[in-house]
């Protein structure tokens, strides 16, 4: 199984004033294609933390991260922008759609971002909110879907570019739990048709236990 993302030796410390905080500690994960994993931990145990490095997002105190076999930390921001663009999907708890624009729109924006052609752009888009039950709502603007629509659409975007891999952060932290079982639903279908990794952070065990694998982050490192 090829590796679609991995770190080695990944640590990361913030500071308060003079004193360091270490939050993660020499963390190593090889996450390979089509491959589900879930990292579980209290609040605060830098769950968050770890997405946003292996999202190349924030910078690690020390330590590799390896997207599609490129060392994040050797490529320029543009290249490393191009290359999250085109490997990475993100879903986060609070969905961050662009309240102005429809939901196709909303949708479409990574492929706008690509320099697509928008009618092109614009078709992707309306096929994967048809994916996601959405197809009768592609007009409509967040204001006015519900909760769980609203994270279908996030889903949608993130899937939209069909990258190698979804990095999930309390997806369905915001729903109850029969919303969020439909829309974790359609994440993991939807990711095994596209033959997509799913590294997923949650503190909601029953959804961890889905997944082909769950890590818990306890005292900044990773265990079984």
């Amino acid at each position: 199984m090829s590796e679609v993302i991995a770190c080695a030796g990944l640590a990361k410390t913030f500071f308060q004033g003079e004193v360091a905080v270490p939050v993660l500690v020499d963390v190593s994960l090889k996450v390979g294609a089509g491959e589900t994993v879930a990292v579980i931990g209290a609040s605060g145990s830098g769950k968050s933390t770890l997405l946003h490095l292996l999202g190349g997002l924030d910078q690690p105190t020390s330590g590799q991260v390896l997207l599609q076999g490129r060392d994040l930390a050797q490529v320029n921001e543009g290249e490393r922008g191009a290359l999250r663009n085109r490997a990475l999907g993100f879903v986060y708890q609070f969905h961050h759609l662009l309240m102005e624009f429809s939901a196709l729109e909303n949708v479409a924006m990574p492929l706008f971002i690509r320099r697509m052609e928008r009618r092109a752009a614009e078709a992707q888009a309306a096929e994967v909110l048809r994916r996601v039950g959405l197809g009768h709502r592609l007009t409509h603007r967040p204001g006015a879907l519900s909760g769980g629509e609203r994270q279908r659409v996030a889903v949608a975007r993130a899937l939209v570019t069909q990258p190698s891999c979804l990095l999930v952060d309390e997806p369905t932290g915001n729903l109850d739990r029969a919303s969020a079982d439909a829309v974790f639903d359609l994440l993991l279908g939807l990711c095994r048709e596209q033959g997509a990794a799913l590294v997923m952070v949650t503190h909601d065990a029953s959804l961890a236990a889905r997944t082909g694998r769950m890590l818990q982050l306890v005292d900044g490192r990773l265990a079984d």
